[in-house]
C-alpha cells in the first residue's frame, strides 16, 4: 500500500475537482493507487448525477461563441442562481459553448455524446461538474448557425436571453439589431406562412365568437359579412404581432422589421431564440430546507 501523502491527495484533487477529505478517503480505499482512485471517484460522481437527475434545474446561463462563418449558443441549467456564479460551473458552460461552436451534431443526444476539448464527452463533463458542485446540471439545448455567405449575428441579454440570426445581405450591425429585436419581441416565426395552421384555426375560432357577440344586434343578412371582416382584421393584426417581419422594429416603432430589411436590401434567413428556463416547471422550495439538503449532500 502506497503512503497517502499530501502531494498524492493534491494530485487527486486537481484531477477530479473533489474535496480534500473525499480524495483522501478514495486513496485509502484504493491503497494509494491514484488511477484506481480516479475511477472510483468518477463512478461516485456518476452515482451523484443519477441521484440528482430528478431535481428541477431551471436556473443557469445562456452562453455564445462566434467565429468566422459560425455562431453557437447553449442553455445550461442548474438548480439555484447561486451556482451560476461558481467558477467551475461557469468554466463548464464556456467549454460547452466552445464545443457547440465546432460541433456537427444533428441533435442534442449526438452533441452530448460528442467530445470536448479535454477528450471527454459533453455528458461525462456534465456528470463530473455535478460531482464537483453538488447540484443537478443539464445541458438543455444548443443551436449552431454556419454560413459561408450569409451574415451571422447574435445578441445576449444578461445571460438569460440569447438570439442567433442569419441574414442574406445587410451587415453585422443590422444582424445584431435584428437579434436584439427578436430578444425583446419574441416572434414565433419569420412570416405568416410559417405560423402553424392549428394556431391560426384556434385564433379564428376565438375571433369569430367575439365578432358574433359584437354583431348580434345587426340584421341577420349582414351578420356573416360583418363577422368575416372582423375576423379578417383581427387575424391580420395577430399575424403582424407574432411574426418577425410584421412586428414594429423596437428601435423605430414607425417601421416594421420587413421595411427595415427592405431598406437595407437584406432578408432574414433564420433565427433562434433561447430564454433561460422557459417551459420548465419551477418549484418553490423552503430555502432553509434547501440549504440543509445541500449540507447533507442529498
Amino acid at each position: 500500500m502506497a503512503e497517502i501523502t499530501a502531494a498524492l491527495v493534491k494530485e487527486l484533487r486537481e484531477r477530479t475537482g473533489s474535496g480534500m477529505m473525499e480524495c483522501k478517503k478514495a486513496l485509502q480505499e484504493t491503497g494509494g493507487e491514484i488511477e484506481t482512485a480516479v475511477e472510483l471517484m468518477r463512478k461516485a460522481g456518476q452515482a451523484k448525477a443519477d441521484k440528482k437527475a430528478s431535481r428541477i434545474a431551471a436556473e443557469g446561463l445562456i452562453a455564445m461563441k462566434q467565429t468566422t462563418g459560425a455562431v453557437a449558443m447553449v442553455e445550461i441549467n442548474c438548480e439555484t442562481d447561486f451556482v451560476t456564479k461558481n467558477d467551475d460551473f461557469r468554466a463548464f458552460v464556456d467549454a460547452v459553448a466552445e464545443a457547440a461552436l465546432g460541433s456537427q451534431s444533428a441533435d442534442l443526444d449526438a452533441f452530448l455524446a460528442s467530445s470536448m476539448a479535454n477528450g471527454q464527452s459533453v455528458e461525462q463533463n456534465r456528470r463530473d461538474c455535478i460531482a464537483k458542485i453538488g447540484e443537478n446540471i443539464n445541458v438543455r439545448r444548443f443551436a449552431r448557425f454556419a454560413s459561408a455567405k450569409g451574415v451571422l449575428g447574435s445578441y445576449l441579454h444578461g445571460a438569460r436571453i440569447g438570439v442567433l440570426v442569419e441574414l442574406e445581405g445587410g451587415d453585422a450591425d443590422l444582424a445584431k439589431d435584428v437579434a436584439m429585436h427578436v430578444a425583446a419581441s419574441r416572434p414565433l416565426c419569420i412570416s405568416p406562412e410559417q405560423v402553424p395552421a392549428d394556431l391560426i384555426a384556434k385564433e379564428k375560432e376565438i375571433y369569430a365568437a367575439q365578432a358574433a357577440e359584437e354583431a348580434k344586434d345587426k340584421p341577420a343578412h349582414v351578420i356573416d359579412k360583418i363577422v368575416g371582416k372582423i375576423v379578417e382584421g383581427k387575424l391580420r393584426k395577430y399575424l403582424e404581432s407574432v411574426t418577425l417581419l410584421g412586428q414594429a422594429f423596437v428601435k423605430n416603432p414607425d417601421q416594421s422589421v420587413a421595411q427595415l430589411l427592405q431598406a437595407r436590401q437584406a432578408k432574414i434567413v433564420r433565427f433562434e431564440r433561447f430564454e433561460l428556463g422557459e417551459g420548465i416547471e419551477k418549484k418553490t422550495d423552503n430555502f432553509a430546507a434547501e440549504v440543509m439538503a445541500q449540507v447533507r449532500g442529498d
